[in-house]
């Protein structure tokens, strides 16, 4: 359970960004708030937001309905809190090194709003959030897959050599075979620009190679069988 200190600090540090008109904090406000669901980044940032929202956000990321409701389970669950004086003992399920739960392969495109509603429209992202007036920074995620989109004036690879290298696409996995054969018949019927179709490698996975507006190759991989 966490400490209460710190999500008392988290729901501060929410309410700072949003006065402070941090974009990314929009997204998530709208993630974990009903009543501002279908308000654009714009409207939530000039919207009233008090400590208590700030709150009630936090409790909702923590899995409580309301700021008292995740007080309540914390008095329920007493933490052991040791002195910063006192001698720490190592904890028999501590970590013998740090593990790396995510990643977000960035991608360079040159129309932030096209790209935005390719992964949308075409392989069923959602906007996770945007950045800039106009954006020129976003993130799109389907399930656990994160791509951050950065703005930029031309292309980085030069489009022959992007072309020809496989290597340079961008990975994401599912987990069964079934999954991958769902996956490429579900943009084969969006009408997605395929640069490889699906294909049975000899290593034992079966993968295919979309192409995004910029050319940006984005690999989606399963196992054959």
């Amino acid at each position: 359970m966490p400490n209460p200190e710190n999500l008392k600090k988290q729901a501060k540090l929410i309410l700072r960004w949003h006065r402070e008109r941090h974009y990314p904090v929009a997204a998530q406000i709208r993630g974990h708030l009903p009543r501002f669901l279908n308000m654009p980044d714009s409207e939530i940032l000039a919207a009233s937001f008090k400590l208590s929202d700030a709150q009630e956000m936090v409790a909702r990321q923590q899995g409580f309905d309301s700021w008292q409701a995740l007080k309540t389970g914390l008095l329920k669950t007493p933490l052991k809190v040791k002195s910063l004086s006192s001698k720490s003992e190592p904890s028999k399920s501590s970590p013998s090194k740090a593990t790396i739960v995510g990643a977000e392969p960035q991608l360079f495109v040159t129309d932030i709003k096209g790209s935005c509603e390719f992964f949308r429209e075409k392989l069923g992202f959602s906007l996770v959030f945007s950045y800039g007036k106009p954006p020129y920074y976003a993130q799109v995620g389907r399930d656990a897959a994160r791509l951050n989109l950065r703005c930029v004036e031309r292309p980085v690879i030069e489009a022959t050599v992007r072309d020809r290298e496989d290597l340079l696409s961008v990975s994401m996995t599912v987990a069964t075979a079934e999954e991958i054969k769902l996956l490429f018949l579900e943009f084969q019927s969006a009408g997605v620009a395929f640069h490889q179709t699906l294909k049975k490698q000899p290593w034992g996975a079966k993968n295919f190679v979309v192409k995004d507006p910029d050319g940006n190759l984005l690999l989606f991989a399963g196992p054959a069988r």
